[in-house]
């Protein structure tokens, strides 16, 4: 049951959270190089500061009404030692230099080099995001959260806890169809990355079984160590297309900013592998970027971002059918904005066998 109070120190929390995080993206933005502009998105109007500012806080609030619904409970991201924020400042504005010049530096200097031949996918191998190693580091998984964050302007977290709205949902079909609720599902998260999401899950969920799935394992490291207060969790290394698990193995799979990183026959095979192994009756939760047309004001800046971000399978991400992805076997149950983000949830048709 939250209060008055209780909201008070969540916006002040907020607010104070987003001051730290967007005063970092601004103060980036003013040291780096302007990305040149390719010519056919010259002249295209984008959101102003103030426009994102207010989106950005329709977020917060679409958070907080989620809290005080009970359908999660209140973040803990703004506790922590103050110190570790500073350094964490300082190490992403010392990275800063070494992005910039492979933002506009020689191409081939976005590939990573092939630690292990044959370990990783090819597609796999690049900068994301111009970042130092890739996803391939102990130093790139300890940074990753933080540039994330500053590239939101604060508001990563938050969109990221909008998948626990369907979560939930799913959640009680579960309890309702199975005696023993939380304790009989088996949640899979595809591409957990260093945990932040399933930190969530298991906190709210402390007796759900999950198991994440993630092609690194600095960021699977990471994640272990996030994760260790809680049991019934396994960490898994392997590419989301070849999921080492049995047919109808999982109750619930979540895919969180997965699929606009994936090449676009790669994303086939990952939703075939989320069909193999989704129980008939269960929910795919996804989380991702917006695509063009879910707001229309935002399209010019969704279009550039690849060119910004390096970010090179995000353009066909832009235009992919979702629910033609996912057909046949599922049906689309919700759809929620999320800033700059958007959660989809599909039902898997209880008939379908594919």
């Amino acid at each position: 049951m939250t209060d008055a109070f209780d909201k008070l120190a969540f916006e002040t929390a907020q607010m104070a959270r987003i001051g730290w995080f967007f005063g970092q993206k601004l103060l980036a933005a003013r040291l780096a190089k302007p990305t040149p502009v390719p010519e056919k998105l010259r002249g295209r109007k984008t959101p102003d500061r103030q426009r994102l500012l207010r989106d950005l806080w329709r977020l917060i609030e679409q958070d907080w009404q989620n809290i005080a619904n009970g359908v999660y409970a209140a973040p803990e991201d703004w506790r922590g030692n103050p110190l570790a924020g500073l350094r964490r400042a300082a190490d992403f504005f010392a990275d800063l230099r070494t992005v910039e010049t492979r933002r506009h530096g020689n191409p081939a200097e976005r590939l990573l080099d092939e630690p292990q031949p044959g370990r990783y996918p090819r597609y796999y191998l690049r900068k994301f995001h111009f970042q130092t190693d890739g996803y391939l580091s102990e130093a790139s998984a300890e940074r990753y959260d933080y540039q994330v964050e500053v590239l939101f302007g604060g508001g990563a977290a938050a969109m990221r806890r909008q998948a626990l709205v369907p979560l939930r949902a799913a959640l009680l079909d579960h309890q309702g169809d199975h005696q023993g609720g939380t304790n009989t599902a088996r949640l899979l998260d595809l591409g957990c990355g260093t945990g932040e999401f399933l930190r969530e899950v298991k906190r709210n969920y402390p007796r759900l079984s999950v198991t994440g799935l993630d092609l690194s394992a600095p960021y699977l490291t990471v994640a272990e160590r996030r994760l260790a207060d809680w049991s019934r969790i396994e960490l898994i290394e392997a590419p989301a297309e070849a999921i080492p698990a049995p047919d109808a193995a999982f109750d619930i799979v979540t895919a969180l900013y997965l699929f606009h990183e994936l090449p676009s026959r790669v994303r086939r095979a990952v939703a075939g592998e989320i069909r193999r192994v989704l129980k008939p009756g269960g929910t795919l939760i996804f989380l991702d970027s917006l695509q063009t047309g879910d707001e229309p004001d935002y399209d010019a800046v969704l279009d550039y971002f690849p060119y910004a971000f390096h970010e090179p399978y995000y353009a066909s991400y832009l235009r992919e059918d979702l629910d033609r992805l996912f057909a046949p076997g599922f049906r689309r149950q919700t759809a929620l904005p999320a800033y700059f983000s958007k959660v989809v949830s599909w039902h898997r048709s209880e008939s379908d066998s594919r």
